[in-house]
C-alpha cells in the first residue's frame, strides 16, 4: 500500500511538471518567442535557488518554458488569488501573506524549508526585485543569498532588434504591455545557464550577491551596476546619502592633503 501511494504521489508532480511547462510553451508559442538555450547541463536542480536578472514578467514563461520551478509571491485575491491556490495544489509553490512579506526571518525560514527538502522544485528568484531596461544587471537583494543553498545563475538577454521586452510600469499597465508584446514581431532571446555558485568562507550574503550578479552581468554581456533598481520608485535612504557623502569628502580631503603636499 505505501509503494503505490508513493508511485502515485511522484506520478502526480511529473504530471503537474508537464502540464506546466506545457502551458508555458503554449505561452511563449503565442509571444512568437524564439529562445535559445545555452549550457542546459548547468540547469537548476531541485533544492537549490535560481537567480536571474529581470527585464519582464515574460522571464518568468522563458524560463519555465525549459523546466519548472517553484515561484516566491504575495497571496493575492481574485482571478489570481484563484490561479495560486490552483498552483499550489499541483506543486509546492511560496506564497506570503502581506503581513509575512515584512518578517526577513520567517521569510529565509519558508525558504530555508523548501530548499532542504532535495523533491522539491528549485525556487526562481529575480534578485534585482524590478524589472531593468535590458542593459544592465543593477544591485542584487541580499535575502536569497543568506539562506546557504546553492545558487544557479541565469542570464537573459533580449534582441532589441525584434522589439522591446523591458516593462516599463510607469508607462504601461500590464495589459497593454502585453498587448504590445503580442503584437511585436517576435520576442527573440538568449538564456545562459551558468555553473553552480556557493558561498565561500569569509564572504558575506552582500559579497556573494554581488560575485553572482557579475558573472550574469558578464555572461550576458550587460552593465554590472552597484545602483538598486527600487529607487526608481522609491526615495534614497539616509543611510545611503550618508555613505555617497563620506566617499566624496574623503575624496575632496584627499585631493587637498596631494596639493598641499606639493
Amino acid at each position: 500500500m505505501f509503494c503505490i501511494c508513493v508511485i502515485l504521489f511522484r506520478m502526480k508532480f511529473w504530471l503537474s511538471e508537464w502540464v506546466h511547462v506545457m502551458c508555458y510553451r503554449i505561452c511563449a508559442r503565442g509571444l512568437s518567442a524564439a529562445i535559445r538555450y545555452h549550457h542546459r547541463e548547468n540547469k537548476p536542480q531541485k533544492g537549490g535557488i535560481c537567480v536571474a536578472n529581470h527585464t519582464t514578467p515574460i522571464d518568468i514563461v522563458i524560463l519555465c518554458n525549459d523546466g519548472c520551478y517553484a515561484m516566491v509571491g504575495q497571496v493575492h485575491g481574485g482571478l489570481m488569488g484563484v490561479v495560486q491556490r490552483a498552483m499550489v495544489r499541483s506543486c509546492p509553490h511560496v506564497w506570503f501573506e502581506r503581513a509575512e512579506m515584512k518578517d526577513r526571518h520567517l521569510v529565509t525560514k519558508r525558504l530555508k524549508d523548501h530548499v532542504n527538502d532535495k523533491e522539491k522544485l528549485p525556487i526562481l528568484i529575480f534578485p534585482e526585485g524590478t524589472c531593468v531596461n535590458n542593459t544592465s544587471v543593477m544591485m542584487f537583494k541580499k535575502g536569497s543569498f543568506e539562506i546557504g543553498a546553492t545558487i544557479y545563475p541565469v542570464a537573459i538577454k533580449y534582441d532589441p532588434k525584434f522589439g522591446d521586452a523591458f516593462w516599463n510600469s510607469s508607462k504601461y499597465s500590464m495589459v497593454s504591455y502585453l498587448l504590445r508584446m503580442m503584437t511585436s514581431w517576435a520576442l527573440v532571446c538568449d538564456v545562459w545557464y551558468l555553473p553552480a555558485m556557493h558561498q565561500q568562507e569569509g564572504e558575506d550574503a552582500v559579497q556573494f550577491a554581488n560575485r553572482v550578479k557579475s558573472a550574469i552581468a558578464h555572461q550576458g554581456g550587460l552593465v554590472d551596476l552597484q545602483w538598486d533598481g527600487g529607487l526608481k520608485r522609491a526615495k534614497v535612504k539616509e543611510s545611503f546619502k550618508e555613505q555617497q557623502q563620506k566617499q566624496y569628502s574623503n575624496m575632496v580631503v584627499g585631493d587637498d592633503s596631494g596639493s598641499n603636499s606639493d
